[in-house]
């Protein structure tokens, strides 16, 4: 069953602490509910009128009370043991709890002066929220203390644990709602536990908040009965408190001692594995699990009990707004009235809306005001990278297009020595996928992070690993995004047709960056950065269900000022490319890059100052001599591989036509810059694909992607792009690109079509590229590989 303390028999706080902790949470509780309705009026001095309120009640009340009463604890026990604590809110529409509490302990003011903490600066805390021009009802980047927006459910404990890694003396309080506890992201969170160190990492306190509804349901766990509870959060690594009740005065004195019992426990635990003894894993014996709070109150507690005939308090009709007409019906108004009046507001402010003495003293003082918690504004805290010398690391190359490398295990050579020498800020993170990705040249670095039993046959498996596997996307993503938002660094490597799974997480952390870059006072992060390997065009034995291109879609539809995606051509490449990413803030950098051989098309140097420009024309591979008769254009690692493969057939089918090669690493240059940063003024495009020239493209991804990019372009009419059109099956590498038209025969047949005037004369021409085709196909049926033609087949030397 759950633990019940002897705070729920015993009175740890005294008289006075009691009557302040009371009288701090119905001050946040009042100044919650002051923002969901009340545009004027904000202290009562005048009896409520209909002008007095919102046209329009936007908010949510139900998890509101919860939230202000764990805050409250939160800063005394801050106070007595001087601790550095955040505050990570996990019930979706928190915002009125947590903007009251900033506003109540200062920080608010500090960030924005003229929200006073006064009357004025009430009325203009009161009227912006959840209204035009103001703040959302979520706890929104606008919100000081915040890294968790309650957009999308789920990811709160995830980000609390990846804020406590390397965090070494933070605690990480996180209330998880009992709704977002049914999503798939928060219930694979549980199992953190596994992966928190406590002789190096911070803490993470959970505080599931049972108020037993969402919506308009039940929630599963708040009806699943105490010892089926224990055991599902036993299981994952917690001893579980339960602080219950509805009664205020034993609520305090229970939750008081609940929270000194389990700092005490997180104390000891930290101190054990700080004193240098034999770490302790999970699931051998001695090891002791962590500490967390199960909190059963009553949802919209303190609330409306009962309105127009109808038991709200303590079921779903308080989640949202518990008196919907307060403009149009005189008892509702009247009931909201004599709800705010149940806060008893004239104990709490004086006559000009100034928190009194007991409020401003309950409250930390600077940065232990979990408002203005430094962790809180990671940038702050952020230290850059120190990132040794890429090109040191890069392949040298016998000529263009002659020497074959794994383009992501050269990249993991320069990984291993940025974290050994970031041993404390940076961390990898990937499910379960670091080897099959070509990246283990890490482990000689350090282990895979793992605090449960290791068997003799495991490896790499270590207490203080910096490489963070997981098979969970959602974890992965949870655990970098927390790391990130506190100011550290890192590096998500995932399957590409997988990261989708991460979709709505991205959507979030993307829409986070985009409203924190136009706030003044949020410091610039360090970029979450993708490296999607194991990608559509090489899944030799996966087959359809591992080829997916389309995360590069998803993500070109946030805002361009945060988002950028790469598709470096060869090893020399990725490694110029990660260098810039891992020094870049406040962006989303995607980067696809292939794991199996292939060749190398440019040397350190060049590769150097073609990702530099992102664009370019490859000379060596052309013949045009400034005036193209056609532009061969690619952009990914395969694509390259078969532009390349058809520039060579063009030279020897048809010389005298001339070819230019455009190789394109960074995408967003195909845009104007008046739709992204990187964009390429016209006369630069016109100039890399001159009006009325055809331009034959071949693309990693989904074809019409391009198209979207450069339709605002001159010579987009001449634009024919190949790439994945949802065509594949477990086969071979060149079958694969057969069978979507993206192979080299397919390439130079389009140059044929498209070349004005080319087609009769190239007529025999065009018909062997079909036979070709035809030939390469039956080969793979037949052997199972693919033709030495084209297996083998490298830049011919010059």
């Amino acid at each position: 069953m759950l633990t019940l303390t002897d705070a729920q028999q015993t009175q740890p706080l005294d008289e006075e602490a009691l009557s302040d902790v009371d009288a701090y949470w119905r001050a946040c509780n009042y100044l919650a509910v002051g923002q969901i309705y009340l545009l004027d009026n904000p202290l009562l001095k005048v009896p409520l009128l209909p002008t007095h309120i919102k046209p329009r009640l936007l908010g949510h009340w139900g998890t509101t009370p919860g939230l202000n009463l764990v805050y409250a604890h939160c800063n005394r026990v801050i106070r007595e043991r001087d601790l550095d604590m955040m505050y990570i809110i996990g019930p979706g529409h928190g915002g009125p709890a947590i903007a009251a509490n900033a506003w109540l302990e200062g920080s608010y003011t500090d960030h924005y002066p003229d929200v006073r903490q006064d009357e004025v600066g009430m009325k203009r805390l009161f009227r912006q929220f959840s209204f035009p021009g103001g703040i959302p009802s979520h706890v929104a980047p606008e919100i000081p203390g915040s890294i968790h927006e309650g957009g999308e459910l789920g990811y709160s404990l995830a980000h609390a644990f990846g804020a406590a890694f390397d965090n070494p003396d933070l605690v990480v309080t996180c209330v998880v709602g009992d709704g977002e506890a049914e999503t798939g992201a928060l219930a694979t969170s549980w199992q953190s536990t596994t992966f928190l160190n406590p002789a190096r990492d911070g803490a993470v306190l959970p505080i599931l908040h049972l108020n037993g509804y969402k919506i308009a349901n039940p929630t599963v766990l708040a009806r699943i009965g105490d010892e089926a509870l224990t055991d599902l959060l036993q299981g994952a690594g917690w001893r579980p408190y339960l602080v219950e009740g509805d009664d205020p005065e034993q609520v305090h004195q229970a939750l008081a001692g609940t929270m000194d019992r389990v700092l005490d426990e997180i104390a000891d635990i930290q101190r054990e594995a700080r004193s240098g003894a034999e770490p302790r894993r999970r699931g051998e014996e001695g090891w002791r699990p962590w500490p967390m709070i199960v909190l059963r109150t009553p949802k919209g507690w303190t609330g409306p009990h009962i309105v127009d005939g109808k038991q709200v308090e303590g079921t779903w009709r308080a989640h949202q707004v518990p008196l919907a007409e307060v403009r149009n019906n005189a008892a509702h108004l009247g009931m909201l009235e004599r709800w705010l009046r149940s806060y008893r507001p004239h104990e709490l402010f004086d006559d000009d809306g100034v928190p009194n003495e007991r409020l401003r003293t309950w409250a930390p003082t600077g940065t232990r005001r979990m408002g203005s918690n430094l962790h809180a504004n990671g940038g702050r805290l952020t230290r850059g990278l120190d990132l040794p010398d890429f090109r040191d690391y890069g392949v040298d190359i016998d000529g263009h297009g002659r020497t074959t490398s794994e383009s992501t295990r050269v990249l993991a050579r320069w990984l291993a020595e940025v974290m050994r020498r970031n041993m404390t800020t940076f961390r990898l993170f990937g499910p379960d996928e670091t080897a099959s990705n070509r990246l283990d040249a890490v482990y000689d670095t350090t282990g895979k992070t793992w605090g449960a039993q290791v068997l003799p046959v495991d490896e790499h498996l270590a207490a203080d690993g910096r490489v963070m596997e997981v098979l969970a996307e959602h974890l992965c993503e949870g655990w970098l995004e927390g790391y990130l938002l506190t100011g550290r660094h890192g590096l998500f490597s995932c399957y590409e047709a997988f990261v989708h799974i991460v979709d709505s997480m991205f959507n979030q952390h993307a829409k986070w960056l985009n409203t924190s870059r136009r706030i003044e006072w949020r410091a610039p992060i360090p970029s979450l950065n993708y490296l999607l390997t194991s990608h559509v065009w090489r899944q030799d034995h996966n087959g359809f269900s591992h080829q997916d291109p389309g995360f590069i879609d998803h993500v070109v539809n946030k805002k361009a000022e945060v988002i950028r995606v790469y598709l470096p051509p060869d090893a020399n490449c990725l490694l110029s490319v990660a260098d810039h990413c891992l020094r870049s803030r406040d962006y989303v950098n995607v980067i696809v890059a292939g794991k199996q051989p292939e060749l190398v098309w440019l040397s350190m140097d060049e590769a150097a100052a073609h990702c530099a420009r992102g664009i370019g024309v490859w000379d060596w591979a052309g013949n045009d001599e400034g005036d193209p008769d056609v532009v061969l254009a690619c952009a990914g690692d395969v694509p390259t591989l078969e532009t390349l493969a058809a520039a060579d057939l063009l030279r020897h089918d048809l010389p005298d036509l001339k070819v230019r090669v455009v190789n394109v690493v960074d995408l967003m240059r195909l845009q104007p810059p008046r739709e992204h940063p990187h964009g390429m003024p016209d006369p630069e495009y016109d100039a890399l694909f001159p009006p009325d020239v055809p331009v034959i493209f071949a693309y990693h991804g989904y074809p019409w992607l391009i198209h979207r990019l450069a339709y605002r372009r001159h010579n987009h009419e001449h634009l024919h792009v190949r790439g994945y059109k949802e065509e594949g099956t477990t086969t071979t590498p060149f079958d694969m690109v057969l069978v979507n038209d993206l192979d080299r025969f397919h390439l130079v047949m389009d140059v044929i079509d498209r070349v004005p005037g080319l087609g009769s004369r190239a007529a025999v021409v065009r018909q062997e590229l079909v036979d070709r085709r035809a030939e390469n196909r039956r080969y793979v049926r037949e052997h199972g590989t693919d033709m030495a033609e084209v297996a083998d087949w490298v830049w011919p030397d010059q």
